[in-house]
């Protein structure tokens, strides 16, 4: 698959619970490299597949350490709290504040389908929970206490 277009705010598929990869096949490692390849085009930090119109609970996270795939990810453990701005690739333009846990652990299977467990903590744990959140058909924008969208320069 090459790069997929970025769904928008407003698109059904962004409002659905993802149903879990039964299985990974070929299919989920196409859509790993797809999802990889999209969120590196579109500058992200994150990416959900239902954000590129599959609903399956698939992300991919490279919060500066390198990239994070993750199948079936779940938080096991979350700690803290913070609020601190975020933004989206599915609605552009605008920004929030945002109340997340300061770190978690999620467990989740790799692209072999062997589990394991990240522990994250500042830009990564954030990205982790904004991430899962549209797994579960929530956009930033419903959690934000406050929304920006910045003056065009």
């Amino acid at each position: 698959m090459p790069i997929q277009d970025i769904r928008k705010s407003g698109d059904p598929v962004l409002k659905i619970k993802a149903d879990p990869v039964p299985k990974i096949d070929r299919k989920i490692k196409n859509l790993l490299d797809t999802m990889a390849q999209t969120m590196e085009h579109a500058n992200g930090v994150g990416l959900a597949a239902p954000q590129i119109g599959v609903s399956l609970r698939v992300i991919v996270v490279d919060a500066g350490d390198g990239l994070l795939e993750l199948v079936n990810p779940e938080i096991i453990e979350a700690v803290g709290c913070e609020t601190a701005m975020e933004g989206c690739l599915s609605v552009p333009g605008f920004y929030g504040d945002v109340e997340r846990c300061t770190t978690v652990k999620v467990k989740a299977m790799d692209r072999n389908g062997n589990p394991f467990v990240v522990e994250g903590e500042g830009l990564l744990a954030r990205a982790l929970q904004h991430e899962i959140d549209h797994l579960d058909g929530v956009l930033f924008i419903e959690k934000a206490t406050s929304i920006y969208r910045p003056e065009p320069e």
